[in-house]
């Protein structure tokens, strides 16, 4: 039952096996055996798989059919990103923000939105610094 949840997510999300297997921690072909149903994850990485999914592990492992998937984390990954708020709110959206193979919590989340941020001002304050010392 997993098997076929899993891959109908990861087709649904359009990430191929190796993305997710990056995203959550595990090699390749540890999706593809999760995929056929041939190994079974540790409950540390079936919780990494329902935060990305935003499902719970209920629906993962087949035990209901609804879904906790309210939104998904960002539908074109490769979209560009316009502003500051759009990108604070595709980062705080994220279920599934790893750093170091860690889960980002809300709070790390805000922090590095806020690092973002903060880079950005400084990079318009050496833009206009830029701009005066041209004219």
């Amino acid at each position: 039952m997993l098997g076929k949840k899993l891959k109908g997510l990861r087709s649904e999300y359009k990430i191929t096996q190796e993305e997710l297997a990056k995203i959550i921690g595990v090699t390749t072909s540890m999706i593809g055996m999760y995929e056929t149903d041939s190994r079974k994850p540790s409950y540390e990485v079936l919780l990494k798989i329902s935060e990305y999914f935003n499902v719970s592990t209920d629906y993962l492992l087949g035990k209901t059919d609804k879904r906790t998937n309210i939104s998904k984390p960002n539908p074109d990954p490769y979209a560009p990103i316009t502003d500051v708020k759009q990108a604070m709110e595709i980062i705080m959206a994220q279920p599934g923000l790893m750093l170091n193979g860690e889960i980002l919590d809300d709070e790390d989340k805000i922090i590095l939105a806020n690092s973002i941020q903060m880079g950005l001002k400084v990079a318009e304050e050496l833009r206009e610094k830029k701009k005066k010392e041209n004219k």
